[in-house]
């Protein structure tokens, strides 16, 4: 063998080498794509928060608009009917919760202050034997880090101004965003498939049905064991003659949407206002109710309305909501899971290639997804 083709074999590249770098030049690439697309929602995040909102409620109701327009009502009235209704409604719970804060909260206020003075019994002649100077000592370390300067109390009001301003803005924008996906969706989804190159449109155009029909399958579940979530808690509250009953059956509502922990977490709120307005037993009577529900939901509901159309593992689903609070709190744990859920549809058509008959905003036509685009001359 020549003293050149030796010098080739010495520096040749194992195969596995290569194959790993060029996996991870691709990995690294992607990675950085999304890394940068995540940064861009998140700096306008006053515009794609409320616009990720509108498309939520958009699957929701869609259904709603396409009955009524079926029967011959105006496509624009009905989307009004909808949304007047949606407003009316949402309205109707946030003034229940109000008219239940003002006539019960007196009396929470005065169990609060009953509690701590229980607890400051506990404190002198229990275990831990304080003097009243200790307590006192005590009271006045948690008060003086309640409190705030002037200042502080200015800036503080400031920025809750700033943020009730941004939630405004916000509402209208995913308002008039809801309005014109129910009124114009197709047109809408149509004009987004034209920006894809022509040979693309026919897959980009099929996955979004994936897509959708995966995300209103699981907007319609969750809301369904969202309210068997708040009215079970509710009701629960309700025997055991805990206030703000219906304050918490809201809040259940709206915790429910964050799966696995969101509801389980608003039931903890019930449990604390039971256990500060009734003591301890009712307490452990309202836990009792709670994690009676919530297995309610977990071992019959979710099985039976998601069934294999959302098909996430609950693993994925914890991944999920843990991306989604590192990346944007509160907001991103509410959006992370149905961005999976589309995202595991759409991988999977592609994958599979299969047949999908949905409804909406991304037209009624049923097409076999598995079939190539045809050539463009």
């Amino acid at each position: 063998m020549s003293n050149e083709a030796r010098g080739t074999r010495r520096y040749e590249v194992p195969i596995g080498v290569e194959i790993a770098a060029a996996w991870a030049w691709r990995i690294v690439l992607i990675g950085g794509a999304a890394y940068l697309v995540l940064r861009f929602l998140a700096f306008f995040s006053e515009v794609t928060v409320p616009i990720a909102v509108g498309i939520l409620l958009t699957a929701l109701l869609i259904g709603a608009v396409d009955w009524l327009a079926k029967r011959r009502v105006p496509r624009i009235l009905a989307t009004f009917i909808v949304v007047i209704g949606l407003l009316i409604a949402v309205f109707g719970l946030f003034g229940l919760v109000g008219q239940q804060l003002s006539t019960q909260f007196d009396d929470l206020r005065e169990s609060v202050v009953e509690g701590v003075n229980q607890l400051r019994d506990w404190a002198r002649n229990g275990p831990l034997h304080l003097s009243d100077q200790q307590v006192t000592e005590w009271i006045q370390r948690a008060r003086d880090a309640g409190s705030a300067s002037d200042g502080e109390v200015v800036s503080q009001a400031t920025a809750v101004g700033t943020q009730i301003g941004h939630f405004v803005a916000g509402f209208f924008l995913a308002l008039f965003t809801l309005f014109f996906l129910l009124y114009e969706g197709d047109r809408i989804w149509s004009w987004v498939v034209s920006l894809f190159p022509r040979r693309s449109r026919d897959r980009v155009h099929s996955s979004g049905r994936a897509a959708w029909g995966s995300l209103t399958a699981f907007v319609r579940a969750t809301v369904m064991v969202a309210l068997v979530d708040a009215i079970g808690i509710a009701a629960v509250a309700l025997v055991l003659q805990v206030p703000l009953a219906a304050a918490i059956g809201v809040l259940v509502f709206l915790g429910a949407f964050i799966p696995i922990i969101g509801a389980l977490l608003s039931g903890m709120v019930a449990v604390l206002v039971a256990l500060v307005a009734h003591g301890p037993v009712t307490a452990l009577l309202m836990l009792a109710g709670v994690v009676a529900v919530q297995q309610l939901e977990s071992h019959v509901l979710q099985p039976f309305l998601m069934g294999h159309i959302v098909a996430l593992h609950p693993l994925a689903i914890l991944f999920a909501i843990a991306a989604g609070v590192v990346a944007a709190g509160i907001v991103g744990a509410l959006l992370a899971v149905p961005a999976a859920a589309c995202v595991n549809s759409i991988v999977r058509h592609l994958a599979e290639g299969q047949t999908v008959q949905t409804d909406g905003v991304l037209g009624d036509e049923s097409r076999d997804l598995g079939e190539p685009p045809p050539a463009q001359a």
